[in-house]
């Protein structure tokens, strides 16, 4: 049986969702451990600069590769789709030297960096290559919908990183670094090692299942067995050129459309990395200020990570597989067409909703979140203002994640290519405000020139959405218009959280606290009332699939 793309789909976001949220609260208390034990000064290098090398590193080696070929995977010729993703290991080892180099040798600062700064660089070059080496396991796992397998490899990487780290730095604070560096070490070879023993006993088991299962025995008494979907049968068939019947090494349409991801990627990871890459280039901030933008950053960045993020990654695998790149919408399957204009207007929806909440409730509660994350030196103008802006940057970011998720989903090599010349002047227009606006506000400036960026980029989506759904009836980006009811219990909740927020605060934290839930309550009251069929798809879908899972381990 063909797999249930939409069932898959919201499988693996509420999974992700689930698993995220639970991985975020325990690194979320970790972090906070770190936060009160480490100097500012450590945090900023370790937060800004050696993350912003990982993330260049790998975005750039990995991404276009994995959104080619997620792209249709039930007509993939495997063995081409194996050779093109190993060459992401010969590219991350050039990028990495280069990226190395340049954050040793020329990057330079009126600080002195951190003890270990050379050792941490070096570390986060290796855990990079030692990650990629394991990239076509990771994408036949998501491409064969291993849902748990991801989401709780991925939860223990987290977890295991974050765990060593806080570990090595108890009796040793002022190491910071050092412990960094072993902790990215120690998850990247758990998360290679992990994925390749874990297919090592499941092509096992799948061979075991083809030895017991018959089918049917044909007319001459051949017995015909079982062909499993799964089509690997050892683990060395996930090394280049192992597999047959294939005309070319590589898939020439797979080729052009990883090149055409990979040109938009350097500007996507421009546009996504910007704040970071000016401050790490020009250093229009100290480490301190750089150390305080991150934290505030990271916890305004929580509802992005575990909540819009699994989103967008699993609405990019059902768009592509719903949605076909090379056709207008009224040439395809109406059935799919109407399914996934739907998807896209429910998942608007959502994403608009959670953003409005944060936006409202975060005014009035970034003080108490600071106050309980790092004490009361984070309780200061400086990072509550920062946090109460990244509220508008989190609305953004998640109707930005949604519509460039089904924009890269459903068009062809040809627009992507247009689209790289327009994300061209939106990287110039983001660096240049996030700059100016970092001299004229300090370090607020780059989450206003974030929101600049985010505004651009859903003003290109949403443009090409509707002319993608120009000659139909469907209109999927009414989603991003929350309906009067669930507006007017925000407004309400706005007013009554910001007095309490000026008479209780921080005097009486329990009642402000107490204030915000009841408010809450009844903000989520009336969204479920007014999106009760929306609510009822999802319920109903989720009892689908477990009914269906039952019935296939009861056969």
């Amino acid at each position: 049986m063909a797999p249930n793309i939409l069932k898959s789909s919201l499988e693996n976001a509420s999974f992700n969702i689930i698993f995220q949220i639970i991985c975020r609260c325990v690194t979320f208390f970790l972090n906070a451990f770190v936060v009160r034990h480490v100097g500012q000064a450590i945090l900023g290098v370790m937060n800004v600069r050696l993350l912003l090398l990982e993330s260049m590193i790998l975005f750039l080696s990995r991404e276009p590769f994995m959104k080619a070929c997620l792209t249709n995977t039930a007509e993939h010729n495997w063995a081409q789709v194996i050779n093109l993703l190993w060459i992401t290991v010969p590219i991350c080892v050039a990028m990495s030297l280069i990226f190395g180099y340049i954050w040793l040798f020329v990057l330079q600062t009126s600080e002195a960096l951190p003890p270990f700064y050379t050792f941490a660089v070096y570390a986060v070059a290796i855990s990079c290559i030692i990650e990629l080496s394991s990239l076509v396991v990771q994408l036949i796992a998501s491409a064969f919908l291993f849902v748990r397998l991801r989401i709780v490899l991925d939860t223990i990487m987290i977890a295991l990183r974050t765990t060593t780290f806080v570990f090595l730095i108890i009796y040793n604070p002022e190491n910071a670094l050092f412990a960094f560096g072993v902790a990215q070490l120690i998850a990247s070879l758990f998360c290679t090692a992990s994925h390749y023993i874990y297919f090592h006993y499941y092509i096992k088991k799948v061979k075991r299942h083809k030895l017991k299962r018959r089918l049917s025995v044909s007319d001459d008494g051949i017995e015909e067995y079982v062909e499993s979907e799964f089509p690997f049968m050892s683990i060395k068939d996930f090394l280049p050129c192992q597999l047959e019947n294939h005309d070319t090494p590589l898939n020439k349409n797979l080729s052009i459309l990883t090149w055409s991801f990979f040109k938009q990627g350097i500007l996507k990871q421009v546009l996504t990395e910007g704040e970071r890459l000016i401050m790490t280039i020009l250093p229009v901030l100290s480490f301190s200020e750089q150390g305080v933008y991150e934290i505030v950053n990271n916890l305004g960045s929580l509802a992005a990570r575990f909540i819009f993020r699994p989103i967008e990654e699993s609405g990019y695998f059902y768009f592509t597989q719903m949605v076909q790149r090379d056709k207008p919408i009224s040439h395809q399957p109406q059935a799919k067409i109407q399914e996934s204009a739907n998807v896209l207007k429910y998942l608007c929806c959502v994403v608009t909703s959670i953003g409005l909440i944060v936006l409202i409730f975060g005014q009035s509660y970034s003080s108490l979140l600071l106050w309980l994350y790092g004490g009361e030196k984070l309780v200061s103008p400086l990072p509550i203002l920062l946090l109460r802006a990244h509220c508008l940057a989190i609305l953004l970011l998640g109707v930005n994640g949604v519509t460039e998720c089904y924009t890269n989903a459903t068009a062809d090599s040809a627009t992507i290519n247009k689209n790289n010349f327009i994300m061209i002047y939106e990287s110039i227009a983001f660096l240049g405000a996030s700059y100016i606006f970092a001299i004229w506000f300090g370090p607020v400036g780059f989450i206003f020139g974030n929101c600049v960026n985010m505004a651009l980029r859903i003003a290109h989506s949403t443009i090409f959405i509707n002319k993608r759904y120009t000659e139909t009836n469907y209109q999927p980006l009414l989603g991003l218009i929350p309906k009067s009811f669930f507006s007017s219990s925000l407004i309400i909740a706005a007013l009554v959280t910001a007095c309490s927020h000026a008479y209780y605060f921080p005097n009486n934290k329990c009642l402000h606290l107490f204030i915000g839930v009841i408010m809450l309550s009844t903000v989520l009251f009336s969204w479920i009332y007014e999106n009760y069929d929306l609510l009822k798809l999802g319920v109903s879908k989720l009892l689908e699939r477990r009914s269906s899972s039952r019935s296939v381990k009861i056969e």
